[in-house]
């Protein structure tokens, strides 16, 4: 990659400026060894919400609500997030965020447990977008059950699609890097689906369900 197009995606990171709250909220991923979204793909995911006008919206890894307010920004007044994550001190985390940004309680659903689990209990054709954060070697079970919860041209959105720039290099074989590089070739490989790969924070692949 040349220099220029490495300032270019960093400059990209930096032009949307972050206030207060999400401030507070990446102190308290720093505090809990969390690592929240970039700001570049946090801007995104407020367009794909507003775009999508978003009325529910699933979210796996809650993290300390970095992702989560970027996602409330761009959904509609009264759009409600499912938020999901295995540990309830990052629930508590994410919720001292949505109040101080003054995020009213009936917008947000926070449900503690594994993920593979609790998509099974949600409702089919319900939600207008998904956003997949979390352990490579989980994302790839995850993106069927998720793409069963969205509504026709719903959007899957998964997070660090790149992991740290290893997906893109035929010689990286770890596991993580090989279980995201599927996740990709899967989703490419439905035909049904339109989909682009964003390199933004750790790159962000999107989906389109007919």
């Amino acid at each position: 990659m040349s220099v220029d197009k490495a300032t270019s995606w960093a400059f990209c990171e930096d032009v949307v400026a972050e206030d207060e709250v999400l401030v507070g909220a990446r102190e308290r991923a720093a505090e809990l060894g969390t690592a929240p979204v970039s700001s570049g793909t946090g801007a995104l995911l407020t367009v794909l919400a507003s775009t999508a006008q978003a009325q529910a919206v699933v979210e796996i890894g809650t993290g300390t609500g970095v992702a989560s307010l970027y996602l409330l920004r761009g959904m509609v007044p009264n759009g409600v997030l499912t938020t999901i994550d295995a540990e309830a001190e990052h629930h508590r985390a994410a919720k001292e965020a949505f109040a101080e940004a003054g995020i009213k309680t009936t917008r947000t659903r926070t449900i503690a447990g594994r993920a593979s689990d609790v998509l099974t209990r949600l409702t089919e054709s319900a939600y207008d977008l998904v956003f997949i954060n979390t352990d490579p070697e989980d994302v790839l079970t995850l993106v069927d059950q998720a793409y069963r919860l969205l509504r026709p041209a719903g959007l899957l959105v998964v997070n660090d699609a790149l992991w740290h720039d290893r997906v893109g290099d035929p010689a990286r074989r770890d596991e993580q890097t090989t279980a995201m590089r599927q996740v990709g070739k899967h989703i490419r490989e439905d035909e049904q689906l339109l989909t682009a790969l964003v390199p933004v924070g750790g790159g962000v692949l999107i989906a389109v369900k007919p």
